[in-house]
């Protein structure tokens, strides 16, 4: 008798954890499908919000879509900060979700995606206008150069297009908080390619450097003008 009333205990206090659990799994659910629905509409207003302000016309001057069609991305920077809007409306309702069944490892799992997502979204608006502005001052500069006669125009622009890139990458993964562990390799293949350059003009590059200063300094093309005989009047 004794073990037919600890069966039905059993069974009792199953029921009503099922009976407890049963709601919350009903309420998360519909969490995340109102999560959905709001993640698909917050995705489409973002996409027609930064079309509206021509934001990949910027995108594509800048050179970010191309990189992404050169990756085989089949979409644009638009696209990318519209689903980085949709997975981040997503991952708030996963958490909410989570936390209304009680799991507190996920949430906090959920919760450090969720405000990392934001920052990959500040980041991609830092490479993209500092992609522009890299371009502008590399076309800029290349222009002017070629203006007043400077050799190798082009590969001054672009040292100057690089280097701003270069920096506009290190303040994007700044923001996403990578910014020490980038910054450490960036010194170790600095130090490296100053210490690549020195051997080389220590070894033989002397002549060769020369050469280039020489090309950058001349206002010319390096011909010196011809000067004409002229004969004075005879009075």
């Amino acid at each position: 008798m004794m073990d037919v009333n600890m069966l039905l205990e059993s069974v009792r206090e199953s029921l009503h954890q099922v009976g407890v659990f049963l709601p919350r799994l009903l309420l998360a659910i519909v969490i995340l499908v109102v999560g959905w629905v709001i993640a698909k509409a917050v995705r489409f207003a973002v996409v027609k919000a930064l079309r509206a302000i021509n934001f990949g016309v910027v995108t594509e001057k800048a050179g970010i879509d191309h990189f992404l069609k050169q990756g085989g991305a089949h979409i644009d920077t638009v696209r990318v900060l519209g689903g980085l809007a949709y997975w981040l409306v997503i991952l708030a309702a996963l958490m909410v979700a989570s936390n209304s069944l009680d799991l507190a490892h996920v949430t906090d799992l959920v919760g450090r995606v969720v405000l990392f997502v934001p920052k990959v979204m500040f980041a991609v608006v830092i490479l993209v206008f500092g992609a522009y502005f890299a371009r502008f001052v590399g076309s800029a500069l290349t222009t002017y150069l070629r203006d007043t006669h400077v050799g190798e125009a082009s590969l001054i622009g672009r040292l100057a297009l690089y280097a701003i890139m270069v920096f506009v990458i290190m303040i994007a993964l700044d923001q996403m908080g990578l910014g020490d562990i980038i910054r450490q390799a960036f010194l170790i293949i600095v130090a490296a390619i100053g210490l690549g350059l020195a051997l080389a003009f220590g070894l033989g590059g002397q002549k060769r450097a020369g050469e280039l200063i020489e090309r950058w300094s001349r206002p010319g093309n390096g011909d010196e003008p011809t000067t004409r005989n002229q004969t004075k009047p005879v009075l």
